[in-house]
């Protein structure tokens, strides 16, 4: 299976699908939030947050796991991006980080499948074409060297995002 095989699009919702983990774009307290986070929290149910209470935060640029209780996926990788301050305060390798710190857990785990959202474009305010360039080339070059995850999925909300990341999945062998 070619590296741009082992990566999926899907245009819905990261809390409806059935795979090993899905990543949660999270902030550093780990508490329940906005948009993605929000969402995930409210169908994980209230033991997630209480999970996430012991662990004590997460540094940007790092990642946790937890359990997924209410969720189709058995995990919830918690991923905290940068918030966007224009570009030239390392927020391109934060968000790098936050990926290939995700994919870590899942190798160290042996997920085999685990869907990503579009970290830090949200509130955190990062460009949508910069932050898909980066996920794709970080998650193309783990892929290459590493035998897990087996597939990853990027799963987007809007079709506009998809639609960036078809146009930049494009581009991979």
């Amino acid at each position: 299976m070619t590296i741009a095989e082992r990566m999926r699009i899907v245009e819905g919702d990261i809390t409806s699908l059935a795979v090993d983990a899905i990543v949660n774009a999270a902030n550093e307290s780990l508490l329940p939030g906005g948009g993605v986070d929000g969402a995930i929290h409210d169908a994980a149910g209230p033991e997630l947050e209480e999970e996430c209470k012991t662990l004590g935060g997460c540094p940007t640029g790092e990642a946790r796991i937890t359990s997924g209780y209410l969720l189709p996926a058995s995990y919830v990788i918690h991923a905290v991006g940068p918030v966007y301050q224009g570009g030239d305060k390392g927020e391109p390798e934060l968000l790098a980080k936050c990926y290939q710190a995700s994919l870590l857990i899942a190798a160290d785990k042996r997920l085999a499948t685990v869907a990503f959202p579009c970290i830090s474009t949200g509130i955190f305010g990062y460009p949508k074409a910069e932050a898909c360039a980066i996920a794709v080339k970080t998650m193309a070059q783990w892929l290459e060297d590493n035998g897990f995850p087996e597939r990853v999925i990027f799963c987007c909300f809007a079709p506009e995002d998809a639609a960036l990341y078809r146009e930049q999945l494009a581009s991979v062998e």
